[in-house]
């Protein structure tokens, strides 16, 4: 080997870093891009080798390497079998997003413009799908148009689908509907399963421009209206891990039943203290716990939080499914917890009349609402009640009519009423743009299917609770981020440069203007939601102002919560169901430990959480749509009044009044006319004969189809549209 050669190696910038990770250094894969770069030509693996001075007994590791870096698409190899770099071939690494219509797109790695995929290109790749892409013309849309040039990864092994047959061809159509290619099914492959019937197959051949995927039968789900089985599809569409791990359960089995007298050392005793949960009636995992005692000019608020991060210590069994799952999902009638129920519904929970292992937050709270001082401390406590929402707004109101058993507790929910006033106070003083929403309940019939929906209100128990559980969580970011430890936070960033562009432009219409400048304040927000308040066209105001906002997500790199109006805020007070918030309480323990809590990397634990909560929602949103398509198939024909809720260059989706479900007004139902789509005036607008569909319209439309294939509804209007009204619904949007 010539010197010359052993120099080159040696002028790895990342020698160091291979060295410390790896007995047998390899050029790290940033240097074998630099001297490809460096060559400006593609080069065999062979002149690479020798170039870089691989020995012999190197080749293989070096070899595995190469095909990594070609999966993750730094790499491609040509005809000859040569290395290249994909930037030197025009080729851009992109993941597939399908569409039902057969067409799809390529979304760059990179975070440039999507790249148009057509029907012929589809055939050969599914939805997620990893690929390399070469621009190769613009659509009739002005959309760049890309050929598939290469298949770096297949992502998807089994899918849920629903098998048909045709012609004596048996075939499954997934429930992911951006997945358009129907899934041969191979002969003697259906494991039993009938036509008509939800399985699980798995892929034993990827598409190709020849021949359609090719699949087996792994599982037979059932059929497709059995009660249930929503959420049986959802769980294996959105890949929600429902089964608990063998090491997981063992490690459950082997905790205590109790608190034992050894968990209680060190531990402040706060057992005699009348802590209580105030929760909904049909919960059961008690993560946090509230007292409050006058003090001085203002108040001490005690909220103690469930103390998992005692039972499940980082890297367990437990930790690593929990971790996996992210966090819980609450599906109607159904829960899949994140923690085993052995811990979710008993040893953590802080169920009533049993001593249990709790993380403090005590707070000192003047008479304006702000928290002078606070601690943090491991305590064992001992819930006096287990206590809903609705017992304890009407015990609020009438004090008088509690129930003898409820009575000793009417001062201290006194108190925590009082200091919600107070808390209430600072956060319209703070500009907090109030996030609250009227939710529904679903009531079930004996079949497991909707008899009807109910609006649930939102009472001053559940605000109460809340600004609890405010306070602590913005204790414990302000506690970490002073000693300086790493944490998960709850960040909301403000509204983009280009939004706020668009919403101003929409408000000055309206002779409206959104004050602060070009960083406007939750504040400002605010003031102006409270402006128009009463207005015929609130909803239609109060929708475009808060879609203007961004999504909250969890960051390490502390950003605030725009929404909330905190400079830090974290996620402390729900550790059963949130794996964030287990993540904070290990840091809190650690610093109060004087050590330092290192779970790994924190950004990729942020992005996992904020992915692990969106799969959840678009889970828990797909069980509702089909749950209200079935309510609604025996209900056509019938007319409803409604408001547009959405408004899309396809028609219009319509939220009806009394019955809280959502459907679609397709643009072709709207009138002999060309409606043209506004995207910054959120309108419809007819080219002939100036129709205007907007936001916030309020309509009387018919129901003329339910699809339980699609999960979709379809409305005709039976009215025109009247001016929008101020009965509007406030977006909720996860804090």
């Amino acid at each position: 080997m010539s010197t010359k050669k052993t120099s080159l190696r040696l002028q790895d910038p990342y020698l160091e870093r291979e060295k410390a990770k790896y007995a047998q250094p390899l050029p790290s894969r940033e240097y074998v891009l630099q001297i490809l770069e460096q060559e400006g030509v593609p080069v065999t693996v062979e002149d690479l080798e020798r170039k870089l001075a691989i020995h012999n007994d190197e080749r293989d590791l070096f070899a595995r390497r190469l095909r990594a870096m070609e999966r993750e698409g730094q790499l491609m190899r040509n005809r000859k079998n040569a290395l290249c770099l994909p930037a030197k071939l025009d080729l851009i690494p992109a993941r597939v997003e399908g569409h039902p219509d057969g067409f799809g797109f390529a979304v760059r790695e990179d975070g440039g413009q999507d790249i148009f995929l057509g029907p012929r290109e589809m055939q050969r790749v599914l939805h997620g799908d990893r690929v390399m892409v070469r621009v190769v013309g613009t659509d009739h849309r002005g959309r760049p148009e890309g050929a598939l040039v290469e298949i770096l990864e297949h992502v998807n092994k089994r899918l849920v689908a629903r098998l048909f047959e045709e012609q004596g061809v048996l075939f499954a159509v997934a429930e992911n509907k951006r997945i358009s290619q129907d899934i041969l099914v191979a002969p003697g492959q259906a494991g039993g399963a009938r036509p008509g019937q939800v399985v699980m197959v798995e892929l034993v051949a990827q598409p190709s421009r020849q021949s359609e995927p090719i699949a087996r039968v792994v599982e037979t789900l059932g059929n497709y209206a059995d009660p249930g089985m929503e959420v049986e599809i959802a769980l294996r569409k959105h890949e929600l891990p429902y089964e608990f791990s063998e090491a997981a359960q063992a490690v459950a089995k082997k905790l205590p039943k109790e608190v034992r007298k050894t968990d209680l050392k060190g531990r402040v005793d706060l057992r005699d203290l009348p802590l209580v949960t105030i929760d909904g009636e049909t919960a059961k995992d008690f993560d946090d716990a509230v007292y409050a005692e006058p003090a001085g000019d203002g108040y001490r608020l005690i909220v103690a939080i469930a103390d998992v991060s005692h039972y499940v210590k980082p890297k367990d069994p437990l930790d690593l499914t929990a971790l996996e799952r992210g966090n819980s999902v609450y599906f109607p009638r159904r829960v899949i917890p994140m923690l085993p129920e052995a811990l979710s519904n008993h040893l953590c929970s802080l169920n009533p009349a049993v001593d249990r292992l709790c993380m403090v937050c005590d707070m000192q709270v003047s008479q304006n609402g702000e928290i002078r001082e606070y601690r943090f401390y491991p305590a064992v406590m001992h819930s006096h009640a287990r206590l809903t929402y609705t017992e304890v707004a009407a015990i609020l109101e009438h004090p008088a009519r509690a129930d003898a058993s409820r009575r000793p507790l009417i001062p201290h929910l006194l108190h925590l009423e009082a200091l919600f006033r107070v808390f209430l106070a600072a956060r319209e003083a703070r500009g907090a743009i109030d996030f609250a929403s009227d939710e529904t309940r679903m009531v079930f019939d004996d079949r497991g299917k909707i008899e009807t929906i109910l609006p649930v209100e939102r009472n001053d128990a559940h605000r109460l609770i809340e600004e609890c559980m405010l306070a602590a969580n913005v204790c414990a970011a302000d506690f970490l981020e002073k000693h300086r430890h790493p944490v998960l936070y709850r960040i909301h960033p403000p509204p983009a440069p280009e939004r706020l562009e668009v919403v101003r432009g929409f408000l000055g219409e309206f002779g409206l203007h959104l004050s602060g400048g070009e960083k406007p304040q939750a504040s400002d927000y605010a003031a102006l939601i409270r402006k128009i308040q009463g207005r015929p066209d609130q909803r239609l105001l109060e929708t475009v102002l808060l879609r203007s906002l961004q999504q909250a997500q969890y960051s390490p790199d502390n950003e605030g919560h725009f929404g909330l109006a905190y400079a830090a805020y974290a996620h402390f007070t729900s550790p059963i169901r949130r794996y964030p918030d287990l993540l904070v309480h290990r840091a809190i323990r650690a610093v109060l430990a004087r050590e330092t809590y290192e779970p790994g990397d924190w950004k990729a634990l942020g992005v996992h959480c904020s992915l692990t909560e969106r799969r959840a929602d678009e889970a828990t949103r797909d069980v509702e749509a089909w749950l209200k398509c079935f309510f609604m198939k025996d209900r056509v024909g019938e007319v409803f009044s409604g408001s547009v809720s959405s408004v899309t260059s396809f028609g219009l989706f319509v939220a009806l009044d009394d019955v809280y479900v959502e459907g679609l007004v397709h643009i072709s139902e709207l009138g002999t006319d060309y409606f043209h789509y506004d995207a910054n005036r959120h309108q419809l607008l007819g080219e002939r004969t100036g129709q205007r569909y907007r936001l916030g319209d309020r309509v009387e439309v018919q129901l003329v189809r339910v699809d339980m294939e699609t999960n979709k509804i379809d409305f005709l209007l039976a009215k025109p549209p009247q001016k929008s009204s101020n009965k509007s619904k406030k977006i909720s949007r996860k804090r």
